[in-house]
């Protein structure tokens, strides 16, 4: 599968633009934001998570602490964690991959 390809092809759409439907023990979710977007501060308690960049650039906020996500970069987030992803640039997404605990569901940000 082509993720940048399918990053860039969304256009202006925002959040979970593609999600794996062929695995039962995986879930892989592709999402995207525009600067200043993102996933807003939650805990997961289930599971750990691999975060991919795939275009773009922005961070993840684990527990206090920023780590850059570009292309091609991995971070791995602990369950239990505090976390929340931003976009620091236009097109970014990047790659959620994790056990399979049902679909993901991104909220809305307060505003």
């Amino acid at each position: 599968m082509d993720l940048a390809g399918t990053a860039a092809a969304a256009g202006e759409q925002t959040g979970v633009i593609w999600t794996l439907r062929e695995s039962s023990d995986l879930n892989a979710n592709l999402i995207r934001f525009e600067v200043g977007g993102g996933v807003g501060e939650h805990i997961n308690g289930e599971v750990d998570v691999i975060f991919v960049g795939v275009s773009g650039t922005g961070s993840v906020l684990t527990n206090g602490e920023e780590s850059s996500l570009s292309a091609g970069t991995l971070v791995l987030v602990r369950k239990g964690t505090r976390r929340s992803t931003l976009a620091l640039s236009e097109g970014f997404s990047y790659l959620t991959v994790h056990l399979r605990r049902g679909p993901l569901q991104i909220e809305p940000e307060a505003r």
